[in-house]
């Protein structure tokens, strides 16, 4: 053995015991360090029980959402009811006016003859008798059975009131007496004025109140005016249809007294009376109207009277026509022209004119023109 073995041999021995003594202190310190602790197991039962609390917390929210979408489903299926309602009854309402129209343009033709006038009434009272049957196989909504009816007895009444006016035209033809005649053909229009206070008072006005009360909104409940007057139904307006008629039927003109005159032209809102001889000032405002007023100058009833009112503005000028649906001998009616648009701010002129009646001789007081001066209001 070598000197070098010697000092490897010496060197390993040597050694050993100082390795163990490392380890042996090694595993002590490990010995000493403390274990985390143990969170502490819930009691046995409570885990289930917390299961099932938290599902029953999930089942109540699941119902919660579920009535929100139920009531959700049922506000927009009622609105989508009344919407499809109202659609099906508006169709009505509108045609049922429409006859109403061609029935007032009826009696207010110059010239008609009696045999013509029967026929024609005879059309819009099958018209009208279909429009009942449209009526009739619309389904409303629950809460506007009541409401339904009313409309249906509407259109009823104007099916009456048509066939009751043809049959009385027809046996008053050989009348002389124009009150006698007048009395029997009133108290038949009296069923078509009828049939519009059912449709207002037992149809609009309720059923929007249903609307409203169900909180239903943004629906429009529909107008239906047969008569374009009430007055259309009185015995007066019926006694100047029934002696033009006459008329007509004997070959001759409009018997009696014809004329309209233009009484007075107002500026709104300020009041203003316009005047042909000076010039008017008019402040320009958002609520810029007209108001013109004119009169029955005859004997005789007018109906569908038309009145034009014309601002002379370059290139093109602003007219307006509105028309007066009828008004009695000696009888004066006031309309009111609105949304006029810009008007020139220069001097300029304000022209009405009310177009001639059928039988109408006289016509110096049916149009007249006024020098005015737009300006804005001052700041």
């Amino acid at each position: 053995m070598t000197e070098r073995d010697d000092d490897l041999d010496f060197e390993f021995f040597d050694d050993e015991p100082a390795t163990q003594e490392a380890a042996s202190t090694q595993s002590r310190i490990m010995r000493r360090v403390p274990r985390p602790p143990t969170p502490p197991r819930p009691p046995a039962g409570i885990t289930p029980l917390l299961r099932l609390v938290g599902l029953i917390a999930v089942a109540i929210l699941i119902v919660v959402l579920l009535v929100f979408w139920v009531q959700s489903c049922r506000g927009s299926s009622k609105r989508s009811s009344f919407e499809d309602y109202m659609s099906q009854i508006s169709d009505v309402a509108s045609s049922s006016s429409a006859i109403g129209q061609d029935f007032s343009k009826l009696l207010a033709q110059p010239g008609v003859e009696e045999k013509e006038l029967e026929s024609k009434l005879n059309g819009y009272a099958q018209r009208q008798q279909q429009i009942v049957a449209s009526t009739q196989a619309i389904s409303p909504p629950g809460q506007l059975r009541d409401e339904q009816r009313a409309a249906v007895e509407a259109m009823q009444f104007r099916v009456s009131g048509l066939q009751g006016l043809e049959g009385a035209f027809r046996r008053t033809a050989d009348l002389t007496s124009s009150d006698e005649a007048s009395t029997l053909l009133a108290a038949q229009a009296q069923r078509l004025l009828t049939s519009d206070i059912i449709w207002d008072d037992l149809f609009k006005t309720p059923t929007a109140e249903v609307l409203k009360s169900e909180g239903v909104t943004g629906i429009n409940v529909p107008s239906s005016k047969f008569l374009i007057s009430p007055d259309f139904a009185s015995a007066a307006a019926m006694k100047s249809i029934w002696d033009r008629l006459q008329g007509a039927s004997s070959g001759g003109n409009p018997t009696g007294i014809h004329g309209m005159g233009i009484e007075s032209v107002k500026v709104l809102p300020a009041g203003q009376q316009l005047s042909q001889d000076t010039d008017t000032t008019i402040t320009v405002t958002q609520d810029l109207a007209f108001e013109v007023t004119v009169k029955d100058t005859g004997d005789s009833e007018e109906v569908q009277v038309q009145v034009d009112l014309t601002i002379q503005r370059t290139p093109t000028p602003i007219k307006k026509t509105e028309t007066i649906p009828l008004v009695n001998a000696g009888e004066t009616k006031t309309i009111v022209f609105r949304d006029l648009g810009s008007p020139p701010f220069e001097r300029t002129t304000v022209k009405v004119d009310v177009i001639p009646v059928p039988g109408e001789e006289n016509t110096s007081n049916n149009s007249y023109e006024y020098p005015v001066i737009f300006t804005l209001s001052s700041p």
